[in-house]
């Protein structure tokens, strides 16, 4: 039956998130109805909030989280009620020439380019004050219960840990991923990474496992820095310091240019910087953070030209549903570690101080 139960429900842009009573509808066939545990704050979320990137209002957000199945609709094989599951914003089908694919992970059934707000069928499950409300790419986890399809959850190790393996949902994997799975960087290469938040210091871990012999860490927050060294950064760099552009500062520490660069803000002057750091043949630039909307790049092609490479990944590269379990493994082996990326733990009441945190680079 219909649970009722808090969400966080944005009602409109620019506006704090008000804490409501929702009518959250039982699973439909292939659907799971999940009660969340915990959810992280991500950047993705308050781009939603600014307007950079553009989905329909009221909305519930929230993408990075882990819960227990609560209920499932008829047909669900994968998972049953009391498994312990991570939502995935990158679902996977198993049918469509992405998931077909091994090249690819961003299956046709994600919510991401659409952005319409609302289940695969396309209706939704939620219901606030008599108005239907909007999901956010396929999994809302600011809310005690969500409903996801099949194709976008993942069963995860009975004794992980929710309130830490939640990051496996979003921000850990995507930056690992980025990393080794996407750059594919490796042994002995020089690596730069902008933007040093929880994504960022993701990639930081990556390049580190990936045996990479020189991590460049960007931001032009200062505070960040002895985080990112923690985790494996040699070098750390903060632009406000140098007259000269980012990409000329970070050429002359090298030599050539970095192997690998990653963009993990989602600014376009980044992302052009991102690659003109990179070696001029062979480097390989990647864009990790969320572009905002309506912003195009302007850049000299001479850039790619010569031979550089500029991609972009969601979620890591990683075949979701494939690969968050794999990972929940590897951290439970103790292969990565997840407590230096939580800087604070709230009630969930007191959300729009987490987004004030987050906002402030806390």
């Amino acid at each position: 039956q219909v649970i009722k139960c808090k969400a966080a429900v944005l009602w409109e842009a620019n506006k704090p998130f008000s804490i409501e009573e929702v009518e959250v509808a039982p699973p439909k066939a292939h659907e799971v109805r999940i009660k969340i545990m915990a959810t992280g704050i991500c950047r993705s979320d308050d781009h939603v909030v600014t307007g950079a990137l553009v989905m329909p209002f009221p909305i519930i957000l929230g993408h990075e989280a882990a819960g227990v199945v609560e209920s499932i609709g008829e047909g669900v094989t994968s998972v049953k009620p009391g498994d312990k599951v991570i939502p995935l914003f990158v679902p996977q089908c198993g049918e469509c020439n992405s998931c077909l694919s091994t090249k690819g992970n961003l299956c046709s059934k994600t919510d991401l380019a659409s952005g319409a707000g609302l289940m695969p069928d396309g209706t939704t499950r939620f219901t606030c004050k008599g108005k239907a409300i909007h999901h956010f790419i396929g999994t809302s986890t600011f809310t005690e219960y969500t409903v996801v399809h099949e194709s976008a959850v993942a069963k995860i190790d009975s004794a992980a840990p929710l309130e830490k393996v939640c990051l496996i949902g979003c921000g850990f994997s995507t930056g690992y991923g980025a990393a080794v799975q996407t750059a594919k960087v490796e042994p002995g290469s020089t690596c730069a990474i902008f933007g040093l938040g929880g994504v960022g210091l993701s990639v930081v871990m990556g390049c580190k496992a990936a045996g990479a012999s020189r991590i460049i860490a960007v931001d032009i927050n200062s505070d960040k820095f002895a985080k990112a060294k923690e985790l494996g950064a040699t070098d750390c760099v903060n632009p406000k310091d140098f007259k000269k552009p980012i990409h000329e500062v970070l050429m002359e520490m090298t030599g050539q240019g970095v192997d690998y660069s990653f963009e993990v803000i989602g600014r376009t002057e980044t992302m052009t910087a991102a690659l003109a750091c990179c070696q001029y043949n062979y480097g390989i630039s990647v864009i990790v953070g969320v572009p905002p909307a309506a912003q195009n790049i302007t850049f000299d092609p001479m850039l790619l030209f010569t031979g550089r490479t500029w991609k972009g990944s969601v979620f890591g590269g990683w075949k979701s549903k494939d690969s968050v379990p794999k990972l929940v493994a590897d951290y439970m082996k103790k292969k990565f570690v997840l407590d230096p990326l939580i800087t604070h733990t709230l009630p969930f009441i007191k959300i729009n101080e987490g987004f004030d945190l987050l906002r402030t680079g806390k």
